[in-house]
C-alpha cells in the first residue's frame, strides 16, 4: 500500500519539484493548486500526509488546515511551507494544526526528511487503500465514502478488502468464495456471494441498482471499478 501525500501549492514549479522528489523516494503524490481544490482532493484521495503552502488563492492554508483538523477522522499529518520565518508565526502555525513547519526557501532533501520523521511515528495510521472517495483501513477495520463512516460486517469488509487490493480485475464467485469462506467445503453458494455483493453495494453505491463502483462482469464475476 502506497503511502498517498497531498501537496497543496499554487506555485506550479514548485509543486512538480516536490512531486518529482517524493515519487523518487516511493511516496504516491496528488496535487492541488488552492484551498478549495485541496479540499475535494482530501475526501477524494484520503492522503495520510499534507504538504501545505500557507499563501493559497480561494482558500488560504490556514483556513484549509483549520477545515482539515475539524473532520471528525483526523490522523492526517500536515507540514506547511512558508515565507514567514519568525518564531511567532511556527508557533502560530503549529498552534493551528501543523505537525512541521518548514521556512521558504528550502531544500527539497530538507522537505522529505520532515515527511519522512512525521511518517515514522504516524504510519500505522496510513495503512490505506484509497479510490474514488472510498478508503478502507485495514489495521483500524474502517471504511470511509467521502467523508462518511460506513459500517460494514465482517464479510462485508473482507468482500470490499479484497476487491480493492484487486482494482480492475475480474473476480470469479470461485475465487470470492475461497476469500470469505477459505475452510468451507460446498455449503456456500454463489447465491450467498450475491447477497453480499448486494448489501455491500447498498452501502457504497450512489445508486446501489446501477452500480459503479462493483460491477458484474457477466458469466465471469465481479469487478472492482478504480481510476
Amino acid at each position: 500500500m502506497e503511502q498517498t501525500i497531498l501537496v497543496v501549492e499554487d506555485d506550479k514549479m514548485i509543486r512538480e519539484l516536490i512531486r518529482i522528489y517524493l515519487e523518487k523516494a516511493g511516496y504516491e503524490v496528488v496535487e492541488a493548486a488552492d484551498g478549495e481544490e485541496a479540499k475535494e482532493v482530501f475526501l477524494t484521495r484520503h492522503p495520510c500526509l499534507i504538504v501545505l503552502d500557507l499563501m493559497l488563492p480561494k482558500l488560504s492554508g490556514e483556513e484549509f488546515c483549520t477545515w482539515v483538523r475539524a473532520q471528525e477522522r483526523n490522523e492526517v499529518s500536515i507540514i506547511m511551507l512558508s515565507a514567514k520565518s519568525r518564531t511567532e508565526d511556527k508557533i502560530n502555525g503549529l498552534k493551528m494544526g501543523a505537525d512541521h513547519y518548514v521556512v521558504k526557501p528550502f531544500e527539497p532533501e530538507e522537505l522529505l526528511a520532515h515527511i519522512e520523521a512525521v511518517l515514522r511515528r504516524t504510519g500505522q495510521f496510513c495503512q490505506k487503500i484509497a479510490h474514488n472517495g472510498l478508503c478502507i483501513k485495514p489495521r483500524k477495520g474502517e471504511v470511509v465514502l467521502f467523508d462518511q463512516d460506513i459500517k460494514l460486517t465482517k464479510h462485508e469488509f473482507n468482500l470490499l478488502y479484497h476487491f480493492m487490493e484487486n482494482p480492475n480485475k475480474v473476480i470469479s464467485r470461485e475465487s470470492l468464495m475461497e476469500q470469505l469462506y477459505p475452510y468451507a467445503e460446498k455449503i456456500v453458494s454463489d447465491r450467498t456471494i450475491d447477497a453480499h455483493i448486494k448489501k455491500l453495494r447498498k452501502k457504497i453505491e450512489e445508486n446501489p441498482a446501477e452500480p459503479q463502483r462493483i460491477i458484474t462482469v457477466r458469466g465471469m464475476g465481479y469487478k472492482f471499478v478504480a481510476e
